[in-house]
């Protein structure tokens, strides 16, 4: 999911355009921690389950995979996909700091070294690493308040602490004020350059919680590709079979 989905992924903030009297009485003085703590939880649960299209589109081709994904904590990652039939069965698992693919047409599991955890899944704009791991911003991420005229969203600039393995030199991300929720993210590279821009939209109920269900990712190093992820069901908190993230699941057939 994506998940970083990825669905991995997603916080904002900003002073509104009081913020420099709000920082000089200490009684309304934005507590930054408690806001990013609120954004991160906004697309996280102990466990999800979802149902989701994701359309990959480039200037030659364009396809659509329908895939299930199931998480656990940050750790835990299996992805099916449903459709179409000459992709159907493939399958990723992920578990702790390692990674595996299924390929049901030649019947064979596969480990993802480490060098490849950057490369496309599925031929998408997203990466191995992007779709099974789920970073916390309060844990792997510190933070600063960006200042902005903006009076309804907030904005932050994440930054890697030093011993997280994280590509991204920082994030930048926009939340809405009214209820916390990310509606877009920015990715740059070690050297300030902006990579990628994630847009996060159609904010709605789903699985008993407010939350975008659609996530378009555009590459800036790339020209006239996207790739969109739609969900179409989700559910959060649900218990989970203790073998769910094995790799009897991972090969099995559908």
């Amino acid at each position: 999911m994506i998940r970083t989905v990825i669905f991995l992924i997603f916080t904002a903030i900003i002073f509104s355009s009081g913020w420099a009297t709000a920082f000089a009485d200490p009684a309304q003085e934005i507590d930054i921690k408690e806001i990013v703590d609120k954004v991160d939880r906004i697309l996280r649960s102990d466990t999800s389950v979802s149902k989701m299209e994701m359309s990959i589109e480039t200037p030659n081709w364009k396809r659509t995979l329908t895939m299930d994904m199931w998480r656990e904590g940050l750790d835990k990652t299996l992805i099916r996909v449903l459709g179409p039939a000459k992709d159907r069965g493939v399958a990723t698992l992920r578990t702790g700091t390692e990674m595996w693919n299924f390929f049901p047409k030649i019947n064979k599991v596969m480990k993802v070294p480490p060098s490849m955890m950057m490369s496309s899944w599925m031929g998408s704009d997203f990466t191995n690493d992007d779709l099974v791991k789920e970073s916390s911003m309060t844990r792997d991420y510190d933070y600063r308040l960006i200042e902005n005229p903006d009076t309804e969203h907030y904005y932050v600039e994440l930054t890697p602490k030093a011993d997280i393995p994280i590509v991204w030199g920082k994030i930048v991300i926009t939340a809405r004020k009214s209820d916390y929720i990310p509606i877009r993210e920015e990715f740059y590279d070690e050297d300030g350059t902006k990579m990628r821009v994630m847009e996060l939209k159609e904010i709605k109920p789903m699985g008993g919680r407010t939350v975008p269900t659609v996530i378009e990712l555009i590459p800036l190093n790339k020209k006239n590709r996207k790739t969109t992820i739609r969900y179409l069901e989700a559910e959060f908190d649900a218990p989970l079979d203790k073998d769910v993230f094995t790799l009897r699941t991972l090969k099995k057939r559908i």
